[in-house]
């Protein structure tokens, strides 16, 4: 005798089901409408309605991409450069100073803890002028250095870095490796950074993302257009005359599938990195 299993639909569940679906299309529809524009022209996007399926102009797109930006894989290779290089230093500085903060008891750590936190609430556009300033007294001005320097150690990555080490790192490994003669940064280097794995992959991926998409700071220290990043390139193309939305679109989609297949390849560690200590035994 065979049983069988009825789903039962609740009203709640279905709510949720289109809630949920609802909110997918939303996140999803700017990136299809991305690649279907990416492959028509002008007259096509513009158009009312606009085109919901995908045309045959995207080599078209491409050849006005480059020829209106000859130096856009340059373009790119400077956003990758910039991007990877603020990763590894956010990853360092943050990791070292959230374990500072964890795991070190020194007076005056609570209120440093919350100046650095206090830097949050601060606009980006408060630190424009002074950025600009000092970049130009240090004659870093169109160097990729003045992108990837000032942003080497962020309060976020702090917090993300010192929350997780207090949870996931107990006090006593480092005390046990301290009396057998480990020195504070050896503690540091093969101890704690091997364990805070999930951390740093998330810290990683979320500093990776927002330089390579960064476009204030390009926009204030580079000048030369050979040394633009991916989002200052495409933003050159909105100039005088008719924009070219097809080959934005295309230029855009190249700059898109990077941060796609980091996702892909990340997403399981971020959301480790993102849950763990959440809950405590």
């Amino acid at each position: 005798m065979t049983s069988t299993r009825t789903f039962a639909l609740s009203p709640q569940r279905l709510l949720a089901y289109v809630v949920v679906t609802i909110g997918a299309a939303m996140m999803l529809g700017p990136f299809y409408f991305m690649l279907v524009f990416a492959t028509h022209g002008n007259r096509e996007i513009l158009s009312m309605p606009p085109p919901l399926w995908f045309g045959d102009a995207l080599l078209d797109n491409l050849r006005q991409l480059l020829t209106s930006l000859p130096h856009f894989w340059k373009n790119v290779g400077w956003s990758v450069y910039i991007a990877l290089a603020s990763t590894a230093l956010n990853l360092f500085f943050c990791s070292l100073a959230g374990y500072g903060f964890a795991m070190y008891r020194f007076p005056g750590r609570e209120w440093l803890f919350g100046a650095v936190m206090a830097t949050m609430l601060l606009p980006a556009f408060v630190g424009m002028i002074p950025t600009a300033l000092i970049m130009s007294w240090l004659g870093w001005m169109d160097q990729p250095r003045a992108l990837y320097i000032p942003g080497a150690c962020g309060a976020l990555g702090i917090f993300l870095m010192r929350q997780y080490i207090e949870s996931a790192i107990p006090r006593e490994l480092i005390d046990a490796a301290r009396i057998d003669g480990c020195g504070e940064f050896a503690i540091y280097w093969r101890i704690v950074l091997p364990l805070i794995g999930p951390a740093l992959g998330t810290l990683g991926l979320i500093t990776f993302i927002g330089s390579w998409n960064n476009f204030i700071g390009p926009l204030i220290v580079i000048r030369d257009m050979e040394m633009y990043t991916i989002p200052l390139a495409l933003r050159s193309l909105q100039g005088t005359g008719q924009i070219p939305w097809g080959a934005i679109s295309a230029g855009s989609a190249i700059a898109v599938l990077p941060l796609l297949a980091l996702f892909m390849v990340a997403s399981r560690r971020l959301i480790d990195g993102l849950t763990a200590g959440a809950v405590k035994s």
